[in-house]
């Protein structure tokens, strides 16, 4: 699952659709957007990587990964990324950690009410907590549009 602007970059879009990404419009999300994840995680054996917030700047999850979730019967596996956050610093090769967390369940027959959904994010907020902290309990996330954004003030 990945922004629609990134399939724009040849180069990209060839790596991200023999990857088995797909393009989502974040503007104007449509159905598509839970179909085809579902459809694909029912049929293949292929997991989804996606960030719960919609975006890797935002800490705020949301509902979507849950109903995902729920229509395709598989669990949750918080994951946590702790390393350098621009390619640039890939290209550095500095260190990067990814740990996961125990999976996270989401009863079939449980209507995804708001409480039900505020209760399982609670759940997915914590494992991110614990498995950042275990994996470097020093780490601080720094969005590089926000460090430059302030550097320009």
């Amino acid at each position: 699952m990945a922004k629609q602007e990134l399939f724009k970059n040849p180069i990209l879009r060839y790596i991200l659709v023999h990857a088995n990404a797909f393009p989502v419009d974040r503007a104007n999300p449509g159905p598509s957007v839970i179909k085809t994840p579902v459809k694909n995680l029912r049929k293949k054996d292929l997991s989804l990587i996606m960030f719960p917030s919609g975006t890797r700047h935002s800490q705020e999850l949301k509902g979507g990964v849950l109903l995902i979730a729920k229509m395709a019967g598989v669990p949750i596996v918080p994951a946590v990324y702790q390393g350098p956050v621009t390619f640039g610093g890939l290209l550095k090769r500095q260190k990067i950690t990814v740990s996961f967390g125990e999976p996270i369940m989401i009863d079939r027959r449980v209507k995804l009410t708001e409480e039900y959904q505020a209760e399982i994010l609670a759940q997915m907020d914590q494992a991110f907590e614990k498995i950042d902290h275990e994996v470097d309990p020093n780490f601080v996330y720094l969005d590089p549009a926000e460090t430059k954004k302030n550097a320009e003030k």
